[in-house]
């Protein structure tokens, strides 16, 4: 039993792999004001040090994602430079994803928004964003819109609904055909009375929309309170139709937390829901596991260290679900019996198997710890310290 349980985890973890995101390392904050670190990443160059740093202790984040705008400032001018930084610091540019939210342009929205003009705009900078990705050689594009309205009989539902789908065509034509365009959805934040894209459904709907090469971007984060993650990404895996996902944690809503750090489980339960689906239909989802985080308070390297570890063991307890048992229990409502099987798997300990198979790859066998003991944060707080300290910022 024990060596079938290594075998298992050591074939999952060697198969996982976990994009983060850029935006993770530089300082955020709430709407209220910024909370300031000395080590914080101020720069594109920064940014590819600090993932660099998460890769290299955990072996499996080889790829960060890039924000048109904040991480690639002069547009295809700038993928020189993160080439350059990508060799450098041996982690690879990931999904690109467009910036339509930030402008004043984009006031009343982008896609959706009213005005011809702005919708130009908007087409121009996804243009401009899938060729930055050509440029990379990154495939996906994950698009969120923060369009909507924030009070009633302000906007046009279905007129913006048709808006989207002529912008969401005209851009899927742009792609190259190893590319995807990867739609995300979100219930509020910042629209209050409707969100142009509020729903899996919806984003579903855009996707198909779209073209062939689109997909739905799934955010743990962006959900009302209980609803059932996993059964969207039971229905969009049957559907062909999962693309990817924005891995965090919440208590209430978009909350931005290090991922299993108020429901494990629920991870976990996605995780199974990917893998049985794997051995039902004998073929491997094609999914891209994305971190969407920024910690105003927790250590940025240490908090994506973190997410990382959990990541790896909720997918590895994920993997010791005896499938074969459960699908017989399904079909016989067998409920203890069915249930049963995902308990047994989550309750495993995997962290030993985990340390094993780091020190077969040559890695830390707990990377939190070399990474603490290594001085890196000590060092790159001193050198950016005055920087970061220089953008201290009020809400008022």
């Amino acid at each position: 039993m024990e060596s079938n349980v290594t075998q298992r985890v050591h074939q999952a973890l060697s198969r996982f792999r976990v994009e983060i995101p850029s935006w993770g390392f530089a300082n955020t904050g709430t709407r209220f004001g910024k909370f300031v670190q000395d080590g914080a990443a101020t720069t594109t160059e920064e940014k590819f040090a600090d993932a660099g740093q998460v890769h290299a202790l955990t072996g499996v984040c080889p790829t960060v994602a890039l924000h048109v705008l904040w991480d690639l400032p002069q547009g295809i001018d700038s993928t020189g430079e993160v080439r350059e930084h990508a060799n450098r610091y041996g982690i690879r540019p990931g999904s690109i994803n467009p910036n339509l939210f930030q402008d004043q342009i984009y006031k009343f929205g982008s896609f959706g928004n009213p005005d011809p003009a702005v919708r130009q705009e908007a087409l121009v900078h996804s243009r401009l964003s899938i060729e930055i990705a050509k440029e990379l050689d990154s495939r996906d594009i994950s698009f969120w819109f923060t369009d909507g309205s924030n009070y009633p009989g302000t906007a046009n539902i279905r007129e913006r609904k048709r808006l989207f789908e002529d912008c969401l065509k005209i851009t899927h034509a742009e792609l190259a055909s190893s590319q995807r365009m990867l739609i995300e959805y979100k219930p509020f934040e910042p629209a209050f009375y409707h969100t142009d894209i509020a729903d899996w459904g919806m984003a579903l709907h855009f996707a198909r929309a779209a073209g062939p090469l689109a997909r739905v971007l799934v955010d743990t984060g962006h959900h009302y309170q209980s609803q059932n993650i996993e059964q969207i990404v039971s229905w969009l895996l049957s559907e062909d139709m999962l693309g990817g996902f924005h891995f965090n944690d919440r208590r209430y809503a978009d909350d931005d937390l290090t991922l299993g750090s108020i429901d494990p489980y629920q991870a976990f339960r996605i995780f199974h829901e990917i893998q049985f689906f794997e051995w039902e239909t004998g073929r491997p989802a094609d999914i891209a596991y994305m971190i969407d985080q920024s910690h105003n308070l927790k250590g940025k390297i240490d908090a994506m260290i973190q997410t990382v570890n959990m990541a790896q063991e909720l997918y590895a307890k994920a993997a010791l679900v005896d499938h074969a048992a459960l699908a017989h229990a399904q079909s016989k409502s067998d409920l203890i019996g069915a249930e049963a099987c995902l308990q047994d798997a989550f309750a495993t300990d995997v962290r030993p198997v985990i340390r094993e198979w780091r020190a077969s790859k040559g890695l830390p066998q707990n990377p939190m710890q070399a990474f603490r003991e290594s001085g890196y944060w000590e060092r790159v707080s001193l050198e950016r310290a005055q920087r970061n300290r220089s953008s201290v910022s009020s809400y008022a």
